[in-house]
């Protein structure tokens, strides 16, 4: 294959990277908002609360248990069968969705919520370590991540606002039927991204099932066994603050206005991203983690300790409302979470050569924390939204403890080829 051949395949394949980042976000954010619509079926509003953070607990539970196996998949068949398989697993899991609004049974929505987490469980393994070994690594792998993490925040920012415009005004738990259309579209692109997929030639790191011999365990190294600790409560913040402003704000100014302020926390994730891709070649990914989870510390702080006393001004389609300004520092977190997932995958998986594939399962084995957080946040939510913060607030310690003590590659004198 020629020079010029080559990188043309290796920029066919960033591209479609960098779209199944926006269907890992377009689905994961889906959990969330559907399920908090079966949730207020339930009369008891504690228990209200708690049903409707299920459907984002079983999305992802998935993860925990498909973790290693999506790793041994990659390795086995490589990047493309991989997504392949993901994509199908997403499309089934979206029709079970609609299937639980046919049979009108909130059973039914968990076992499509758990397979939609397999998709993006399998996706994510296949898009981190891709793009990082595209990149050679390093800044240049981070930001290639960066990148595809800015469209995965764009898609996340529509998300919650399509559902919220779709569903209107109230949350009484009869608008399953509203859904659908929602639904709908997700089939459409999962059926489409399929197709697009299958005809894209894409370049493999690796052979898919060549025979490459492990010596050691991926979790012999230090920097990635703690690097996958704070990947469990990165996505459990990530999840969690969003998540739990809706059900804060839905009192106040109902759930299609708090659904779409909460939809600035990911455009917000979105700016920061583009600016981590602007600057990640040249800040490396240590000191973007530890400026943002000072600043995440520091907001969600300031949020709990104002409380409602005061209020701010904000418009919202087109109307001036007035919202706790506690939950504009919350939305700012937007900005100090976007580049800690590409960066903290970047660190702990630095230098692992053949072992980045497994190590992939492992990370993705892992972001059950995104599933276990809110749902232990959601539980005290249900007596004080803002309270719950406190639990966000101690993930992002550890990520900031990550960041300055626990990264250090000390394995980076083995020999891993």
């Amino acid at each position: 294959m020629s020079t010029k051949q080559s990188k043309s395949l290796t920029v066919i394949t960033i591209i479609a990277m960098m779209f199944l980042y926006a269907m890992i976000s377009f689905v994961t954010n889906l959990a969330a908002p559907v399920g908090k619509i079966w949730g207020a079926s339930f009369e008891d509003p504690a228990q209200a609360e708690r049903m409707g953070m299920l459907g984002n607990l079983f999305n992802f539970l998935a993860y925990l248990i498909m973790g290693i196996p999506a790793g041994n998949i990659l390795s086995k068949y490589g990047y493309k069968k991989t997504a392949l398989a993901a994509i199908f697993l997403g499309f089934i899991g979206i029709a079970v969705q609609w299937m639980s609004g046919v049979f009108d049974s909130f059973a039914v929505y968990l076992c499509g919520a758990l397979l939609c987490g397999f998709c993006v469980c399998m996706l994510n393994t296949v898009t981190n370590p891709m793009l990082n070994l595209l990149g050679g690594g390093g800044n240049r792998g981070n930001q290639l991540n960066m990148i595809g993490g800015t469209l995965n925040s764009l898609s996340g920012a529509l998300t919650p606002m399509l559902v919220g415009a779709i569903i209107g005004q109230s949350l009484s738990g009869k608008e399953i039927d509203d859904v659908n259309i929602v639904l709908y579209i997700a089939m459409a692109v999962f059926a489409l991204i399929y197709l697009v997929i299958r005809v894209t030639p894409l370049q493999e790191p690796n052979a898919a099932g060549e025979n490459i011999v492990y010596e050691r365990s991926p979790w012999s190294f230090r920097h990635l066994t703690l690097g996958v600790i704070a990947i469990f409560f990165y996505v459990g913040v990530e999840v969690g603050i969003p998540a739990t402003l809706i059900s804060y704000l839905t009192p106040k100014v109902g759930f299609a206005v708090a659904g779409m302020l909460a939809g600035r926390y990911w455009i917000l994730m979105l700016i920061g991203r583009f600016i981590g891709s602007v600057i990640g070649g040249r800040v490396s990914s240590k000191t973007m983690v530890t400026c943002v989870a000072s600043l995440a510390i520091a907001l969600m702080v300031a949020a709990i300790l104002i409380g409602d006393s005061i209020m701010a001004k904000t418009i919202v389609q087109g109307e001036t409302i007035d919202i706790p300004l506690a939950s504009t520092l919350l939305v700012l977190c937007g900005l100090c979470t976007s580049v800690m997932w590409t960066s903290i995958f970047n660190m702990a998986t630095e230098g692992l050569g053949k072992y980045t594939a497994k190590a992939s399962g492992i990370f993705m084995m892992m972001v059950v924390g995104g599933g276990v957080l809110p749902y232990i946040q959601s539980i005290v939510a249900a007596h004080n939204c803002l309270i719950s913060y406190i639990v966000p607030i101690i993930g992002v310690a550890y990520i900031l403890w990550y960041a300055l003590f626990g990264s250090k590659n000390v394995n980076k004198d083995i020999k891993i080829d």
